[in-house]
């Protein structure tokens, strides 16, 4: 193996120890002191394995190796350093941590690669704080603004432009941070599964098919309150008996297709009463699949399914889409070099999607992106019990070192 697996585990476990919580696990927001120190951390890995190191205006972290060429274009690994809250220490931080590992195993090594290799550490994927998330790949693109600085705040009022401000950037200099997407080659991101798929077939590393589309429905249902015990069952007008009734068959419809999953995730009753038939009802639906026609057809089905059931109960019903996000598909060629590099290991090339978002899926507007996923105990996520073996970590970043050899002789010129 050419990379240093016992140098990345110390790592995963000395930048874990920043952002501890109370309830044992990790709490790194964007534009935190914690964050800070994570950063400086970070930068200290990066200018040790002899990289060039910058930040730029929305706070992406970046640590660079320059090739032979000049004219060449940039293939540049990352992910993210912020949390959720009471999160783990391996989401988003593993693949920039194999990141710098990979940038600093080249340089020791002495390759000469033609293009420039460069990591990315961007600025809150999550959107933990501010419920507005990949900030850092937005304003990386040029898909972030000003205006949106300010019009996202967190549980105290503060908005993005007044963090980023009491943490020394200046929300007004956000377009500064786009890049030149002629000046790249590539986006690869490592992420840990966050599922049991390469955990079920014994499988250190699997190579991530594209990022799933998303369609979130709020559904709002009006019907007649009564009390509990004088109105017959025939005379009711029940809001709730009619949301259980589509959620069954927004299960049922999830279920028909192949990859297609849906939730419900938020139910609220109103007046909420034991004793008390409800007069409203609201709820979502989380729709997720990679092809998005599929997505606007089942929304569709779910509005025809909704209008049946309510006109039967007598209810007043509405359907709202409140946040999509189309599908994502991982570039072929990008996908062809990492079942290479997974090949080599003698490792059999298990494909699936993600069912997460991450900021390839925003970077993939501007450039080829390619991901791996490392396999996870028990599938367990976003919590302090998430974690990923050290030999696995280890794997993941050979896999990238031997795909970016592969890629930048693709791209040689």
């Amino acid at each position: 193996m050419e990379i240093n697996s016992t140098r990345l585990w110390s790592r995963i476990n000395e930048l874990g120890q920043i952002g501890k919580d109370q309830q044992g696990g990790l709490t790194r927001l964007a534009f935190t002191e914690q964050e800070h120190q994570a950063k400086q951390l970070l930068t200290t890995y990066m200018e040790g394995a002899g990289l060039e190191v910058r930040e730029d205006q929305i706070g992406n972290l970046f640590g660079k190796i320059k090739g032979t060429d000049p004219n060449a274009r940039t293939i540049l690994i990352g992910s993210h350093i912020d949390t959720v809250f009471n999160g783990g220490i391996f989401d988003g931080a593993a693949g920039v941590l194999i990141g710098i590992e990979v940038l600093q195993s080249i340089k020791q090594q002495k390759l000469k690669l033609t293009n420039d290799i460069e990591v990315v550490a961007f600025t809150d994927e999550e959107g933990a704080r501010f419920s507005s998330g990949m900030i850092g790949s937005q304003a990386f693109i040029g898909a972030l603004d000003v205006n949106d600085l300010y019009a996202y705040t967190d549980q105290f009022g503060i908005s993005i432009a007044e963090a980023m401000k009491q943490q020394g950037y200046l929300p007004e200099h956000v377009s500064r941070a786009k890049v030149d997407p002629e000046k790249l080659a590539c986006y690869l991101e490592v992420h840990i599964e966050q599922g049991k798929i390469l955990e079920s077939k014994q499988v250190p590393v699997g190579l991530v098919t594209g990022i799933v589309g998303l369609r979130w429905l709020k559904i709002k249902l009006h019907g007649e309150a009564g009390h509990a015990g004088t109105t017959p069952m025939h005379l009711r007008k029940d809001p709730l008996a009619c949301a259980a009734e589509m959620i069954q068959a927004v299960e049922t419809l999830a279920k028909a297709e192949q990859a297609t999953v849906a939730t419900v995730g938020q139910i609220k009753v109103k007046p909420g009463g034991i004793n008390v038939i409800p007069s409203e009802v609201e709820f979502t639906i989380d729709l997720r699949d990679l092809s998005d026609p599929l997505l606007d057809k089942l929304v569709d089905r779910i509005r025809q399914d909704l209008k049946r059931v309510a006109t039967k109960r007598g209810i007043t019903a509405d359907c709202t889409v409140i946040e999509q996000s189309q599908g994502v598909k991982t570039s072929e060629t990008i996908n062809h070099a990492i079942a290479s590099a997974i090949a080599k290991q003698n490792l059999e090339t298990v494909e699936l999607p993600s069912g997460a978002g991450h900021d390839a899926m925003v970077v993939a507007q501007i450039t080829d992106v390619g991901m791996i996923f490392l396999r996870t105990k028990n599938g367990i996520s976003h919590t302090p019990e998430e974690w990923a073996d050290k030999d696995d970590l280890a794997m993941g970043a050979q896999v990238i070192f031997d795909t970016v050899k592969y890629l930048d002789l693709q791209n040689n010129g």
